[in-house]
Parts: structure tokens; C-alpha cells; sequence
């Protein structure tokens, strides 16, 4: 009976030492969450107004002049960009883009798949060990941007997606990644990246509105398109990594709540093996004595 009491104390130490590590962790990721939402809720309306400036400048010069990122083909390469954290520890926040990833490719990109010419390139050291398992090619050489999410290194990516979609080495790119929405909940996104996606009204059809250019059309062009695509790439980092500290700050918050939950159960077969070591010692002590005095 005193080894199963034993094993209990130390069970329960175990416990207690692996709480008091998921309640740090949760007041971190609590700190490094406040910073990480003040970024993305200053960048987010900054991003939606330039990605409509964006559609709306493409619509409005496809007549005239090519804008290679708007260039719509015939979609027989796919690029899927995977975006998680560096990090474990924050639920189903990881598994959750490579399952979404998955499906998307079986709904939409089937024959492409088959043909060997659906590749994803991973963003998060994650997304880099989760797909080096799986059967996809990779663009690699980008896994470590969410290390610290930093304007040089994304526009950096985000020029490289230009480059290889202009040279047409992909026919579509998507992004895949987890929007913040608030501390506990996670939107898991799948955005288009390129080609550039022209506005659309509220009946779903193209709008066409006809825009004055100042200085002229094609330094618009030039000038606006790299920068927007840049922070359109920069604003999903950002919302990801915000969406990591919630999701992880929500995952220790339960793990700590599951501790009290095991520590109470604990507790309590600890105190019915000690209640009954007890009985058996004193009902040993009384047939002990009882003996005795027959004798």
C-alpha cells in the first residue's frame, strides 16, 4: 500500500510542475499576444483599402496594358503557400492548415496534384516538418519568416512569388493561413494571391469604374502593384502570428484547467489509499492485540 501511495505523491508532483509550466507559458503567450494584435489591427485596414486599390487598378488598365501579376492562365501549376508557427503547443493551430491544404487540393486541384504540379511552399518551421512527410514538392528556403515577423524578410518572399508567377513557373498561388478574429478564435483563410483578383460588386460581377491617373497609368502600375502585393503577403504573416499567440494562449488556459481536473482525481485516490493503509494498519494493530490477550 505505501508504493501505490508513493506512486500517487508522485504523480501528483508531476502534475503540479507541469501546471505551473502551462501557466507561465499562457501569461507569455498572453504578453506577446497584446503586441501581436496592436500590429495586425493597425495593418489590417491599411492592407483591405490597398488590396481594393489594387483590384480596382488592375480592372481598370486590363484593356490597355498587361499587368503580369494579373495575368490569368490556364491553371496547370499551383503554388499552395503553408503558413504556421515555429512553434507546437497551440492546439490543432498547425495541423489545421496542412488538413485544409489537403482539401483544397482535392476539391479543386485534382489533375494538377496527379500530375506532380501542385507544390507548397512552407512558412513556419512547422509547415516545413509537417510537409517534408508528405508527398508534395516543396519551394523551400522561406520556412524561417515567422521566427519574427519582419517587413524585409516577407517583401523578400513576397517578391519571389512575383518573380516565379511572372516567369510562369505557376499558373496560380494561394495562401493558406490562420486570420485572427480574437484571442480564442482562429479564421483559417485561403486567399489568392496571385493572379490579382479584379473588384467585384455586390451581384458578383466585375466592376467597372473608369479612374483618372496622376502622374500617368503605367507608374501606377510599376509603383503600386509590387508594394500592395508586398503588404497584402506582410498583413497574413502578421494576422498568423497573432492568431498563434490566441490559439496558443487558449491551449494552455485548457491544459491548466485539465491539471486541476486530474489533480482532484488524484487527490482524491490518494486520500482513499491512505484511508485504507490506515484501516489495514489498525485492524492489524487490534487482531495483533486480540491475539495477545486470547494468548
Amino acid at each position: 500500500m505505501s508504493g501505490k501511495l508513493k506512486e500517487v505523491r508522485t504523480r501528483i508532483g508531476s502534475v503540479k510542475n507541469t501546471q505551473q509550466i502551462t501557466k507561465a507559458m499562457k501569461v507569455v503567450s498572453a504578453a506577446k499576444l497584446r503586441k501581436a494584435q496592436d500590429a495586425i489591427l493597425r495593418m489590417r485596414p491599411y492592407s483591405v483599402k490597398m488590396t481594393e486599390i489594387l483590384g480596382n487598378l488592375a480592372a481598370a488598365v486590363k484593356d490597355d496594358m498587361s499587368i503580369p501579376q494579373a495575368e490569368v492562365r490556364p491553371i496547370k501549376k499551383v503554388l499552395m503557400v503553408a503558413v504556421t508557427s515555429d512553434r507546437g503547443l497551440c492546439g490543432g493551430f498547425n495541423s489545421n492548415v496542412t488538413k485544409r491544404i489537403k482539401a483544397v487540393i482535392a476539391a479543386s486541384y485534382t489533375e494538377q496534384a496527379a500530375a506532380g504540379n501542385v507544390h507548397v511552399m512552407p512558412v513556419g518551421k512547422k509547415a516545413d516538418d509537417m510537409f517534408k512527410r508528405l508527398d508534395y514538392p516543396l519551394l523551400s528556403g522561406f520556412a524561417g519568416l515567422m521566427g519574427k515577423v519582419t517587413f524585409e524578410p516577407s517583401k523578400a518572399a513576397s517578391d519571389h512569388l512575383k518573380q516565379v508567377f511572372a516567369a510562369g513557373e505557376y499558373d496560380r498561388i494561394d495562401i493558406v493561413y490562420n486570420a485572427f478574429k480574437n484571442a480564442a478564435t482562429q479564421d483559417l483563410t485561403v486567399e489568392q494571391f496571385l493572379p490579382i483578383k479584379p473588384p467585384v460588386d455586390d451581384d458578383g460581377s466585375q466592376s467597372n469604374i473608369d479612374f483618372l491617373f496622376e502622374p500617368d497609368r503605367e507608374t501606377m502600375v510599376e509603383e503600386l502593384v509590387p508594394r500592395i502585393l508586398d503588404t497584402q503577403f506582410f498583413r497574413c504573416l502578421l494576422d498568423s502570428n497573432a492568431a498563434e499567440h490566441g490559439a496558443r494562449m487558449t491551449a494552455m488556459e485548457q491544459a491548466t484547467e485539465n491539471a486541476n481536473e486530474i489533480l482532484k482525481e488524484l487527490k482524491i485516490s490518494y486520500n482513499r489509499a491512505r484511508q485504507a493503509a490506515i484501516t489495514t494498519e489498525l485492524t492489524e494493530i487490534v487482531s495483533g492485540a486480540a491475539a495477545l490477550s486470547e494468548g
